[in-house]
């Protein structure tokens, strides 16, 4: 089986990806694609096809449902639980924090793209890697969903773990190589394996070992007899799944890395797989998918409904016993005089339903689109409503951001432990809990603050003794009453240094003389 083998459950979904990818990116790339989403007509050439394309609008719901989406996310920022300052592995998960993949982006800004990619595809993988050149620290390299092309499952140890990953890439030539102003890129196959020892019969109770290949597209001619193995590349999948025919290039495996920690091989492959509903290796659905299809069908529909109105809307002047080679103006200073008896003119102009079917089917993609979770594109109602009445409307869409915000959180802590396990001693990750480090993201997607009663609610509860004075901070962190990055003990401290309000002194009006009294005379 040669390297770029697709998994069959890539192979099914890679469609769907991309036309996701379309979608999202907006009204040019969708029309990019041509007859892939908007067929052509009957008997249209490529110039009244092109016309046909171009007339259309389209109006995209899915961008801005996923813009908002990510929005009420990240509407609060992520929280991350790290060792106190006492342990010695802190400094190295605070740096990890403030950049993520040694590239600048903070694990903040880390989580926030890969929101965006689950919720645009459904799926995302991250490698945790160990720089051993220069910074010697733990970094994590993001993959979207096409870039993980393959991988297998075994039972190791009495778990299921990831026995293979294979990840594509790009890598530029050295510059020795190419030109430093347009640098050529090479493709090239990251190849993650968990390997049984050789020598052993029962490969369930040894220790596995990872290692990695690197494999590059190289034409046929480089490297020939270097002992290095190799396999041609004939229309084959790589990439977005397009075919391609490379007949004068082959993979050739590069080079072959263990790495090491502790001077011993990892035992487990340092990949976390990204879903909206869990992160285990197997492909979710896409969670916006029925809005891209609604919202596709909305484009076509479109694309007809302003064919139709190119055609019909505008009246067109028609003459019946005019001399053929006058020249007829239109115009309120223009008559138009024929000689012969029984000329005639008028214009045709448009009558019937045949557009407003066009228009009716439109406005109800439209509410289906709100309905799937586009409730910011349904108009807004005459009469007021209440809080609860909008959050009980909302209700759906709010279900799949918390769905998706806790299957983040998840997938985020195992990448956060293999960063934790990567400058420790534990046997592997999994030893690493909760109370060492913890990644949440915002599940609170109500817009509405805590009201007045409920404030007076709580503190009444703390000073009856019913909660703590930990829960009434937290809940009133979460009501938006104190702000999300204090915590309970800056807070306290806070309240304490701070003066205690004074009471209002009450200003006693002056005495005013009834009309009764009798002024005394001044002496």
């Amino acid at each position: 089986m040669p390297a770029n083998s697709t998994h069959q459950d890539y192979d099914a979904n890679i469609v769907a990806w991309q036309r996701a990818r379309d979608v999202f990116a907006g009204e040019d790339a969708v029309k990019a694609a041509g007859e892939k989403y908007l067929p052509r007509l009957d008997c249209q050439d490529d110039t009244e096809y092109r016309a046909y394309k171009n007339r259309a609008s389209f109006f995209n719901a899915s961008a801005r449902t996923a813009d908002g989406f990510v929005g009420l996310i990240f509407r609060r920022d992520p929280t991350f639980k790290l060792p106190d300052a006492n342990n010695g592995i802190a400094d190295a998960l605070t740096e990890f924090v403030e950049d993520a993949d040694m590239l600048g982006t903070s694990l903040s800004a880390f989580s926030k793209k890969l929101v965006s990619e689950i919720i645009n595809v459904g799926r995302a993988g991250t490698l945790i890697d160990w720089n051993n050149e220069s910074e010697q620290r733990a970094y994590a390299v993001a993959y979207n969903a096409e870039d993980i092309i393959n991988w297998h499952t075994e039972r190791v140890n009495g778990r299921n773990v990831l026995t293979l990953v294979v990840l594509q890439e790009t890598c530029q030539k050295p510059a020795a190589n190419s030109d430093s102003f347009v640098p050529e890129t090479i493709q090239q196959l990251r190849v993650l394996k968990l390997m049984p020892p050789q020598g052993t019969t029962d490969n369930t109770k040894a220790d596995w070992s990872y290692l990695v290949e690197i494999w590059q597209l190289l034409p046929k001619s480089q490297g020939s007899g270097s002992g290095l193995a190799t396999f041609s590349f004939l229309n084959g999948f790589f990439g977005n799944g397009q075919k391609t025919s490379q007949a004068n290039k082959e993979w050739k495996l590069v080079d072959t890395i263990t790495p090491l920690r502790l001077g011993k091989p990892l035992p487990l492959i340092p990949f976390v797989f990204h879903g909206p509903r869990h992160s285990l290796p197997e492909v979710d659905k896409i969670p916006l998918a029925d809005i891209i299809s609604k919202n596709l069908d909305h484009y076509r529909l479109d694309a007809d409904y302003k064919h139709g109105m190119h055609f019909t809307a505008l009246p067109t002047a028609w003459v019946s016993g005019f001399d053929k080679n006058a020249s007829l103006r239109i115009g309120s200073s223009t008559a138009w005089v024929a000689e012969a008896p029984g000329a005639t003119a008028g214009y045709l102009e448009f009558h019937g339903q045949g557009l407003s079917t066009f228009e009716r089917a439109m406005d109800r993609d439209e509410q289906l689109m709100a309905v799937l979770g586009t409730r910011m594109l349904e108009s807004r109602k005459r009469v007021g409503e209440t809080a609860a009445a909008i959050e009980l409307r909302q209700s759906g869409e709010n279900s799949i951001l918390n769905t998706v915000s806790l299957s983040i959180s998840s997938s985020l802590t195992q990448v956060l432990r293999w960063v934790y396990w990567w400058n420790s001693t534990e046997p592997i990750p999994d030893a690493i809990g909760p109370d060492l480090v913890l990644v949440t993201l915002n599940n609170d997607f109500s817009i509405t603050g805590m009201s007045a009663l409920e404030i007076t609610a709580l503190v009444a509860a703390w000073q009856a003794g019913a909660i703590s004075q930990a829960t009434m901070l937290d809940l009133f962190r979460a009501g938006e009453v104190i702000a999300p990055g204090r915590t309970n003990d800056e807070e306290i401290n806070l309240l304490a240094t701070q003066k205690p309000p004074t009471a209002p002194v009450a200003v006693k009006p002056p005495a005013v003389a009834s009309k009764s009294e009798t002024p005394q005379p001044i002496t």
